[in-house]
């Protein structure tokens, strides 16, 4: 049997498979592709490192706005004239043994805590805490003369702060780690009180408001300070020295003004604290009991209101205006005019009010 078939060929010879061709990356094709590679992988960490920095600046925008990015300050520009301090006696402070351990930490160590810092009226930055940390820091640049002791590291307060919660924060830290007299804490309610930047003008009512978070008997105490301090005033010459339980019961046996004026009279021959304490002592045993003379607290009227975007707060002889406006800019004429319109407003509303 032959292979041909009726058509007289035999099979087809079926040409073998060719082999695929290979393809290899030119040296050129490499060098793109890997550009290519690494242009994709730029471009997204470009765009996440874009959105990190985004993240990060709202982040310290926020911060920033809270109060909580710390900086360096010269201590040339910070002022301690606005708020009184919280302490009696701060040249003894200042010359202490503490005072001297405190120094010497920040000279091994650095400053550790930042202080906290705000803007006054004109601008300049007034101290609210940390006034220790500012006293060492100042005696260690005079003593030293060395630049790292120019500068401190401060928490700035952001915005217009209320005149109240200074005096709250300038005391907290102490009184948290009982650092203060009871006639220290009494003291700062009085002054308080009588800054007329706050809207409460009873020293009391102040102690409640400074000293909220301690418990009502230790407010208690501070309350007999400060009525005690306000009897006494200046021939009180050692208020520090005087103890929780002695100052409570001179306050109590104090019921007169009669007796005030016995007791200061003995308090200003003492010429030591010891001296004092035997005066006020021997008077609280005395417990007389002459019926109290109260002496009757005029109270602060204060109104806040808003005219448009103006602030306006009154008070008794005083008219406060806060707004966006540069009042400064306006010419002299302007603003007189714009004072008389005010006053004859007022005239025209109460004729008892009198012309300037």
């Amino acid at each position: 049997m032959t292979g041909k078939n009726k058509f007289g060929f035999g099979p087809l010879d079926t040409p073998p498979t060719p082999k695929p061709r290979e393809r290899s990356v030119g040296p050129m094709g490499a060098a793109v592709r890997d550009a290519a590679e690494s242009l994709q992988e730029a471009t997204e960490a470009k765009v996440e490192q874009r959105r990190q920095n985004a993240s990060d600046a709202k982040a310290y925008r926020a911060a920033q706005e809270e109060g909580r990015v710390l900086s360096t300050v010269p201590l040339a520009e910070v002022h301690t004239s606005d708020l009184p301090r919280d302490r009696l006696d701060l040249e003894a402070v200042a010359a202490s043994t503490e005072m001297e351990e405190l120094k010497a930490s920040i000279k091994e160590r650095g400053q550790k805590e930042p202080v906290e810092l705000y803007r006054d009226a004109q601008d300049r930055l007034q101290l609210k805490k940390g006034w220790r940390r500012f006293t060492a820091l100042s005696q260690l640049f005079a003593e030293t003369g060395d630049a790292a002791f120019a500068t401190i590291i401060a928490r700035i307060e952001v915005g217009e702060g209320d005149r109240l919660a200074r005096y709250i924060d300038m005391v907290e830290e102490n009184v948290v780690r009982e650092d203060l007299s009871f006639a220290e804490m009494a003291q700062v309610a009085i002054l308080a009180a009588q800054d007329d930047g706050t809207d409460e003008i009873d020293p009391d009512g102040m102690v409640l408001r400074l000293y909220g978070s301690l418990h009502k008997m230790k407010r208690s105490y501070i309350r007999s300070f400060v009525f005690l301090l306000t009897a006494l005033g200046d021939d009180l010459k050692w208020p520090k020295a005087v103890s929780r339980n002695l100052g409570v019961d001179v306050a109590r046996a104090l019921k007169s003004v009669a007796q005030a004026d016995e007791l200061r009279a003995s308090l200003r021959a003492c010429t030591t604290p010891e001296e004092q304490g035997a005066v006020l002592a021997r008077f609280a045993e005395k417990k007389p009991s002459t019926p109290a003379v109260s002496k009757p607290v005029e109270r602060k009227e204060k109104r806040e209101f808003h005219v448009g975007d103006m602030k306006v707060t009154a008070r008794k002889g005083e008219c406060r205006i806060v707004a966006d406006d540069d009042f400064a800019g306006m010419s002299k004429a302007q603003l007189e005019h714009a004072v008389e319109a005010f006053q004859r407003a007022l005239r025209e509303g109460n004729p008892r009010v009198t012309s300037l």
